[in-house]
């Protein structure tokens, strides 16, 4: 009744200010705005007077038109009853289901005069129009910095607010805007809409569609002006940009490395609070991007995705291969200044300088041991936790890294390839022949400073050491018993421990 009411003083109102105009339109003495009917009028009149009549009795919230309130009350009911004959994709909205179509069909019908640049709405257009006056109408309180809209606004100072007002009912993660949560709804559902018509592929992102296609059509738009190097997309050209200008824009507010890409930061901050949200349900190892994940779980699998055309060998990642296709091209352009040996990697010439140098930077929490890559660090750290996820599936014997498992294997298969030339005697790995082969030379390159024994293997005289040093890093967990030897552990488990 209240709103008639308010509706009827409304009518009145407008009855004194606007009369018909001769050609039939009645115009609003705000604006000036014609209409082609009175009713239409007193709709529009209400952005003027904020008047919104219509309120919807399940959360309060008020609308000026009966209309916009009908469309409201379907999100409370979960109503959605226009569907997409084409993906299968629901409706609350006629305006929504109709934008959507023209998804399907390409149909642009709003073209900017300035740039040819076609949109689906009025809207969308009348906001691009603004970027050709070069107006800024909407400055930013905070910085200055200025936006073609007001919505453009609004989505801006979340950057400074550092608000997340919209929370993923499924996972409870919170964004920016209500555009990030129903992308990151699809990752709930699998939900991906967007259908490339060429070969089938779909897609959770209308844009990730466009660049996608330009694959089947060879049109890559962006260029880069330094090294012609070209991209689909104009947000790839400016991340790209980025590697010669140096710019790195993100900074890690903890520690003040800076990256060039947000999501390198957002990555970073995970080893700041140790998080790792992605875990591999085989072997309970964690990782804090799925792509990580997927790749580790390729050694449950045995899946190698990766094949090289020269030689035929499969790798898990994509890296790795493209490592070892420099093993091929033989070009090894990273030398060493102290030995002249050669490496094919920046990152394998710094880890070989450490063995010069007798930098160890990597540290182990447990034992204060140090090591001179983490790769060595991480292999060690398994000593402490007892962690060997590898294991064979002939024998059922474990091991710590991957490495170690593949050359076991070679046993079971019967390929052991390295032929000593002096007993005939075979090994898995060069490595192997290699110490056996002092057996005969009696070669003992590993020297005790200390007593000034020697050894034939470097292992041996890391382990003779510990007589001087008198390290015992090999701690029973049960009951504190501290050893030298790995093996000197597992025999007092076996005595002293049979059960656990």
């Amino acid at each position: 009744m209240q709103a008639r009411s308010s509706s009827s003083e409304s009518d009145n109102s407008l009855d004194e200010q606007h009369d018909s105009a001769d050609n039939g339109y009645v115009s609003c003495s705000e604006c000036g705005k014609n209409f082609t009917s009175k009713s239409y009028l007193n709709i529009h009149f209400r952005l003027h007077t904020g008047e919104k009549p219509f309120k919807c009795s399940e959360c309060g919230k008020t609308f000026t038109q009966k209309q916009h309130l009908t469309s409201h009350q379907k999100t409370h009911t979960g109503e959605k009853p226009y569907k997409c004959e084409e993906c299968g994709r629901r409706f609350a909205q006629k305006f929504q289901f109709s934008l959507h179509q023209k998804s399907h069909t390409g149909e642009r019908p709003y073209k900017c005069s300035e740039c040819e640049r076609s949109y689906i709405t009025k809207s969308s257009l009348q906001a691009h129009q603004v970027t050709h006056t070069s107006a800024n109408l909407f400055p930013c309180p905070e910085c200055g910095k200025g936006f073609p809209t007001k919505t453009r606004l609004r989505q801006h100072q979340v950057v400074h607010t550092g608000e997340r007002a919209f929370e993923c009912p499924e996972c409870g993660k919170c964004f920016k805007t209500n555009s990030q949560l129903y992308y990151h709804k699809m990752t709930h559902t699998g939900e991906k809409p967007f259908k490339c018509l060429e070969c089938g592929r779909c897609f959770a992102r209308k844009s990730h569609l466009h660049g996608h296609q330009k694959i089947h059509t060879h049109e890559k738009l962006y260029q880069c002006a330094e090294c012609n190097k070209v991209f689909n997309h104009k947000s790839h050209l400016s991340q790209h940009k980025r590697i010669h200008t140096g710019d790195k824009p993100f900074e890690c507010k903890t520690c003040g490395k800076c990256f060039t890409q947000k999501s390198d930061l957002e990555k970073h901050k995970m080893v700041h609070t140790g998080e790792k949200p992605f875990s591999c349900s085989e072997c309970d190892m964690s990782y804090r991007t799925k792509a990580r994940l997927l790749v580790h779980e390729r050694i449950h699998t045995g899946e190698k995705p990766y094949a090289c055309q020269e030689c035929g060998k499969r790798f898990r990642d994509n890296d790795c291969l493209f490592r070892h296709k420099k093993i091929h091209g033989g070009v090894k352009k990273c030398v060493c200044s102290e030995c002249g040996k050669a490496f094919l990697r920046n990152t394998q010439l710094l880890s070989h300088q450490r063995s010069h140098t007798g930098e160890k930077p990597y540290n182990c929490l447990e034992c204060g041991k140090s090591y001179k890559d983490r790769s060595a660090l991480v292999n060690h750290q398994k000593n402490h936790t007892g962690e060997k996820p590898f294991a064979c599936s002939e024998c059922n014997k474990r091991y710590k890294v991957n490495s170690d498992l593949l050359r076991h294997k070679k046993i079971h298969d019967g390929d052991l390839p390295f032929q000593c030339a002096e007993c005939g005697k075979r090994f898995i790995c060069k490595k192997s022949l290699n110490i056996h082969h002092r057996s005969h030379t009696g070669e003992k390159p590993y020297e005790c400073v200390e007593c000034g024994k020697c050894f034939s293997c470097n292992s041996n005289l890391v382990t003779h050491k510990r007589i001087h040093t008198g390290e015992k890093p090999y701690t029973c967990k049960l009951c504190g018993t501290s050893f030298t030897h790995a093996s000197g552990l597992i025999s007092h488990k076996k005595i002293h421990h049979p059960n656990e």
